[in-house]
Parts: structure tokens; sequence; C-alpha cells
């Protein structure tokens, strides 16, 4: 009988993943170390829910929704068993607790991420993105670089209205490996690889100009409203973002083309099969002419928010999705993308508010900012330095991360609480924004972005080979910001 029992327990051991067994434990000895002083009880409790999530995200041993569950659990009982900051005689309460556990939900910046992900849909659903992927290609010709330009100019085009880094890459891969195998071109050339490898590091690159491209973009716009009171819009963030981007996007063709030079100069036929493709489209639909002219409405009304009229990008964006799946005039209803729909990325987006929230306002992140302030010396830096020393930080704490936006949940708090503490000369809300873009920074490996995994599923390049492109763009992209930080974002006052 205890032999029995004691291979049960071996067996439930070994079924335990090793990331989350090792999260668990580096909890509890952050709450079981003597109080800090400086630290209330709340807040310390915190910090162990901060590198429990870390570490699951690290060693991706569980999902992201439920991780996103066991936080937003976590954070209930440990926070609402702890003292009271302002009361230290009575306890927190569950209930309290649960509330600041639930803060990120009631975020405009959680609704935009839930209204993009149904656009996303409504661009497949309708067609419409693979119509304009192939109208571009057909207009670049059928020569390797002509195409890799085409990748680019499908890559920037839906970056302005596919606001999903992943909905964007699942609709051009599939049209590109289309048209490779059309072409006659072998799938593991380095034609085919090289396409590839640039529509994931395209897209990462697109995510810093295009504040509506990316969910840690949305991320950081969320954590600026909830801790600095203020933030940016849509087009503060397309000009100070979409020049880094431009020049990228250069780099970046001149990097695939060094790395992973096509092996012909023509494609027979490439410029047949992209016409005949779209020819078999037919003419426009209305829901496709609908469906563009009301997010050409949306990129005007966003580019001018602030500016021309009062309204913000969340709200807007609510409007335009509503009259997309209002009956007869819309181009989808509810029955066609519920089961579409990512649910658990609007619950992840949701607990990263919430323990950015939580982490102010239990004091923890008052205090790991004075720590990490102090104990660098950061207080004597200038404003240049402290994006250097912070952003070089971000790139390569990246390099644990499956996702920028489980990078931004953890981090941009803490950095937005190190530049408060600083103070001075420092603008928080333009170094936030600024630190947000470096947020997508995920280059260097298949696994530090949803949209280079994507791509390498395709088997038509190695991880060896996107690493490469990979070190490339990072140590230029990471030159480039410094430039930029240094000149045009100096002089635009953002640092």
């Amino acid at each position: 009988m205890n032999t029995d029992t004691a291979r049960k327990s071996d067996s439930f051991l070994r079924k335990v993943p090793w990331g989350l067994f090792l999260a668990v434990i580096a909890a509890l000895v952050i709450i079981l170390l003597p109080e800090q002083e400086g630290l209330p009880v709340a807040g310390q409790r915190m910090l162990a829910i901060l590198v429990f999530a870390v570490i699951v995200w690290i060693s991706e041993s569980l999902s992201y929704e439920v991780s996103a569950l066991t936080i937003i659990a976590m954070i209930a009982f440990l926070i609402g068993l702890a003292p009271s900051i302002d009361d230290p005689s009575v306890i927190i309460g569950t209930s309290r607790a649960l509330g600041m556990g639930l803060t990120g939900f009631a975020s405009p910046a959680l609704l935009l991420v839930a209204v993009a992900l149904f656009i996303a849909v409504a661009m497949t659903h309708t067609g419409l993105d693979r119509r304009i992927a192939l109208i571009t290609l057909s207009r670049f010709g059928a020569r390797p670089k002509r195409v890799l330009l085409a990748a680019l100019a499908v890559t920037i085009v839906l970056s302005l209205l596919v606001p999903s880094a992943t909905a964007r890459v699942a609709c051009v891969v599939p049209i590109m490996l289309g048209a490779v195998a059309a072409f006659g071109v072998d799938k593991r050339s380095k034609l085919a690889g090289g396409l590839m490898i640039l529509v994931a590091q395209a897209t990462s690159i697109w995510n810093v100009g295009i504040m509506t491209a990316a969910a840690q973009n949305l991320l950081t716009i969320g954590f600026m409203q909830n801790i600095i009171g203020e933030s940016v819009t849509w087009t503060d963030w397309l000009v100070a973002g979409a020049p880094w981007s431009i020049l990228m996007t250069v780099v970046v063709y001149f990097v695939i083309l060094r790395v992973m030079p096509p092996e012909t100069e023509t494609i027979e036929g490439g410029t047949d099969t992209v016409k005949r493709q779209l020819a078999e489209l037919g003419p426009l639909t209305r829901s496709e002419k609908f469906l563009l002219s009301v997010m050409l409405i949306l990129l005007m009304v966003w580019s001018t928010g602030g500016k021309l009229h009062p309204f913000d990008t969340s709200s807007t964006t609510l409007v335009g999705l509503a009259i997309l799946m209002m009956p007869g005039i819309g181009v989808m209803s509810w029955r066609d993308v519920q089961l579409k729909i990512p649910w658990g990325t609007v619950l992840v987006f949701g607990a990263g508010i919430s323990l950015g929230t939580a982490m102010l306002t239990t004091q923890a992140g008052a205090w790991l900012a004075q720590l990490l302030v102090s104990s660098l010396g950061m207080e004597q830096m200038s404003p240049f330095m402290v994006f250097t020393a912070l952003s070089a930080f971000l790139v390569i704490i990246h390099l644990g991360f499956a996702s920028a936006t489980a990078l931004a949940s953890a981090m941009l708090p803490i950095m937005i609480a190190v530049l408060s503490h600083i103070g001075g000369d420092i603008n928080v809300l333009g170094m936030s924004m600024l630190l947000g873009f470096v947020l997508s920074f995920g280059f260097i490996l298949p696994i530090n972005a949803p949209q280079n995994m994507v791509c390498i599923g395709t088997e038509t390049f190695t991880s060896r080979q996107f690493i490469h492109t990979g070190i490339y763009l990072t140590l230029i992209g990471y030159a480039l910001m410094l430039l930029l930080a240094l000149t045009y974002w100096h002089w635009l006052g953002w640092i």
C-alpha cells in the first residue's frame, strides 16, 4: 500500500511542470522573508505574485490563460489576507482584493484589444485582408527582390488596418506560401525562408510605429492611464515611432538579402499566378467595401484624436465595431465571430493590467523602483542614460519571454515607477511611450513573439537563420533607438 502511494506521489510530482514548482517555491520564499523597511506586507506579497508570474511566463509551465486566472486568485487571497496599508490593524479582505485583481477588466485599453480582435476577424471573414495582400503582390512583379518589397508593403498596410500582429501574420503567411508554391520555388529555399523571416520581423518592426498594431502597445497605453493619469494620442505615437519603423524597414530588407540571398533573379510566371488568384476573388463585395470604408474612417478619426475632436481611440473603435455588426448594414454577426475570437488574449490582457495596477496600489512598484534607483545611482543619470539603461534591460530580458504582452505586464509598471521616482528633467509620459517601443524587440529568438512562431511553423527556415537576422536587427534597432533619443525624440520633448 505504501509502495502504491509512493508511486502515485512520484507520478503526481512528475506531472507538475518544473517552472510551476519553481514559481511556487520562489513566491513562498518572498512571502516568508522578514518585513522590509518601507514595504507593506501587501506590497511584499505583491512582489511574490510578480515573481510567480514572471517564472511561469518565462518557463511556459502554465498557459497564459491559466496563469491569468491564477494571478487574479493569488491577488484575491494573498493580498486580501494582508494587513491594510492605511490601517494595519485590519485586513484588506478578499472582496476588496478581488476588486483590485479585476481592475484591468475596466480599462479602456482592454476594450480596445477586444475590439481589435473582432476587427481582425472581420478582415478575415470578408476576405479583405487576402485581397489587399494579392493586390500589393500584383503591383510589384515577380522578381525575388520585388516579392520581398511586396511583403513589406503588405505588412505596413495591414499594420494600419488589422490591429493584431498575430492576425496579420496568419493572413499574410498562407498567401506568401501559396505564391512561393505557385512560383515553383522550393519550400526550403532561401527565397521562401527569407520571405517568411521578413514577414515576422517586419511585423515586429511596425508594432513600434503604429499604436493599434500590437497588444503590448495598448497595454502601455493602459498603464499610462492607470499610473500616470494621462496618455498619448494615436498620432503622437505614430509621429514618434514611425520614423524608427521606416528606417528599420530599409534595414530588414537589406539584412534579409545579406543573410538569405535569393538563389535566382527571376520567377517564371509569378505575376500571372498572383493575378489569377486575384481574378478568382472577383470584384470587391459589398461587405469588403463597407469594411474598408469603416477602417479608413477609423484611421482618420484615430489620427485626428485630441486635435480635431476630443474622442479617444477606444471609444471610436467601439463605435466602428458596433456598426460592423449592425444587422442589415454590417459585415458579420456575433455568431460569425464568437468562436473565432481568442478570448484567452482578453483574459491575459486584463490580468496583466491588474497585475501592474496592484503593484502600484500596494506600494510594491514604488518600493522596487526606489531600490533600483538607489542601487544603480540612476538619480545622477541624464534622461538619455536612463533610457539607455532601461531599454537595454528590456531588450535583454525579452529573451526569456514568449510574449511582449507578458513582458509589458511584468516590467512596464516598474519602469514607470522608476521614472516617476527619478523625476527631475524626465518626461515620464514620453519615456514610458519610448520604453513601450522597446517591448516589441522580439527579433532574436523565434519564441520571443507569436508572429515568429507562426512563421517558423511553415518550416521554410531554421531557428539559426532566424537568430542570425535577429542579432543584426536587434543591434541596429537598439543603436537607432539611441540615436533618435539623442536627436528626434529629444526635439519632440519626449525625452
